[in-house]
């Protein structure tokens, strides 16, 4: 029978367990998908930890934000995707009946979209929830445009590295936030611009010198807590801040630039979007056909080996997405 990774309790990445299942069928509007390849995500970290945004019903819960593989089965009435397509998982499923850390999982056929052609499934696994995150932040929300300067904090991790690739294809100019002064020359290979060092230089400053004294057009933060407000300091007056994750739980400061536009970003509540999903879909396909989107990934796993999975996601070293490569049945 097909695997299925659930969790009866939650706690460390020794709750996770692997086990055997019958096949569902789709239902009415769905499709069946047998996955190739899911990635490991923060947000599946704090739902196992018993930190989910939404309450989780237990026993029996599952894990899994995005994946990919190819369409088993169609349910009654659907007439998109057809059986053998290729397809990327393009919306959240729940954690109670479905989830992409599966052989197999049933979702709406309006939730998945096509591969890119030619797309390795590790890669594929690695693209849609990161870039879909860069991209409503900075060209959905923010509006971001030709030529404006992009600071980018936690630039190293799988949203930072996308929204490098993303500011460079539209023709923005992305500045990186890092910790650590080592991190620069992997930084400026994957597209900075520049890159800003905390260990070494303060935001602000670094961020004036390289706009000509202006400040950044657009700050995308995915750290939130106590630095925000000094963070919002490097923006230039009138700019736009896109806060866009909590990588620092403690309190986040109130921006101290009166005069942005700010926007909290929550790309789940997008995804269920079609209009913006086609749209995202569109713009992703276009970027890998022209190599300039390319997913970073850390290391891959096997479906056996999801504890230790999320025990490389704690760590929290990772310079890339951490992916299982699912061998189907």
């Amino acid at each position: 029978m097909p695997k299925v990774v659930v969790f009866d309790e939650v706690g460390g990445p020794e709750v996770l367990r692997v086990v055997d299942e019958p096949i569902a069928e789709p239902g009415a509007g769905e499709v069946r998908v047998r996955i190739e390849a899911f990635a490991v995500n923060p947000l599946d970290q704090m739902v196992r930890a018993g930190q989910s945004p939404r309450p989780i019903q237990l026993p029996h819960a599952r894990l899994g934000a995005e994946g990919t593989g190819v369409v088993d089965a169609l349910g009654a009435g659907v007439t998109g995707p057809a059986v053998g397509d290729p397809v990327i998982l393009a919306a959240i499923p729940d954690f109670e009946a479905r989830g992409a850390y599966a052989e197999y999982t049933t979702l709406a056929a309006d939730r998945v979209v096509p591969r890119p052609d030619g797309m390795d499934p590790v890669d594929a696994a690695a693209l849609w929830v990161a870039y879909f995150t860069a991209y409503g932040a900075l060209v959905e929300r923010s509006g971001m445009r030709p030529g404006d300067h992009v600071l980018i904090t936690a630039a190293s991790g799988g949203v930072g590295r996308a929204a490098i690739q993303i500011a460079n294809q539209i023709g923005a100019v992305p500045l990186a936030v890092t910790r650590s002064a080592a991190k620069e020359p992997d930084l400026l290979a994957a597209g900075a611009a520049a890159v800003i060092a905390t260990d070494r230089e303060d935001v602000g400053e670094a961020t004036r010198r390289h706009t000509g004294g202006t400040g950044a057009d657009i700050v995308l933060d995915a750290v939130m807590g106590p630095g925000l407000a000094e963070l919002s300091l490097a923006a230039k007056l009138g700019g736009t801040l896109a806060t866009i994750g909590w990588l620092d739980p403690r309190p986040a400061s109130f921006p101290a630039n009166p005069s942005l536009t700010i926007h909290r970003f929550m790309g789940f509540a997008d995804m269920v979007n079609p209009v913006i999903t086609r749209r995202v879909a569109a713009f992703l396909a276009a970027g890998v056909r022209t190599g300039v989107l390319r997913p970073t990934v850390d290391r891959v796993f096997g479906l056996d080996d999801i504890v230790e999975a999320h025990r490389y996601l704690e760590k929290g070293t990772a310079t890339g997405k951490i992916v299982v490569r699912v061998q189907p049945t």
